[in-house]
């Protein structure tokens, strides 16, 4: 058979290539790469749905991103950071940009985001608004939270205080523009 010896039915340069010449070392590498990748979604790494258009055109309706639990171990979230927050009693998870940091105050007077009385630029804001908000002041660990669409009614975006240590999840890794 020129060089084709048989192992079972398969031809040996075929067995050798899928199984590898040392068949148990393979599966061994094998089962350490499921498992590595099972750790790192179910831990590490959780994918993210956008549902509806409060991230767009940023993130697009129906796109897939990913969240990194362990963004904020060793640091602490910066304004536009895109978050994966939890609500409503945390069955919920809401993607969202950080626009205000703990001891600030925020506020929205004809659509122009203020914080402590300054406005604030928002490169990824792409549509004007009239969103009027008094001041919210946010104490240590919050952070106000609030989507890139500021075209939709301020009754219809879900904006909030997140609690850094029990609604941010993590920060989104993948996707988007900005």
């Amino acid at each position: 058979m020129d060089g084709e010896t048989k192992t079972g039915s398969l031809p040996r340069w075929l067995h050798t290539l899928v199984l590898g010449r040392r068949p148990k070392w393979t599966f061994i590498r094998i089962g350490i790469v499921v498992l590595t990748t099972f750790i790192l979604l179910k831990f590490v790494v959780i994918p993210i749905r956008v549902t509806g258009i409060s991230m767009s055109p940023n993130y697009a309706d129906g796109s897939i991103n990913f969240i990194n639990r362990l963004a904020y171990v060793r640091s602490k979230p910066k304004r536009g950071d895109v978050v994966g927050v939890l609500k409503a009693g945390g069955y919920q998870l809401y993607m969202k940009r950080i626009v205000g940091l703990p001891g600030e105050s925020v506020s929205f007077h004809e659509g122009v985001l203020y914080i402590d009385g300054h406005p604030l630029a928002e490169p990824y804001v792409r549509s004007l608004c009239d969103w009027e908000m008094a001041p919210v002041h946010l104490g240590p660990n919050f952070y106000y939270v609030v989507g890139d669409n500021r075209s939709m009614h301020w009754e219809d975006h879900y904006q909030f205080k997140a609690d850094l240590v029990t609604q941010i999840v993590g920060k989104v890794i993948f996707g988007g523009k900005y």
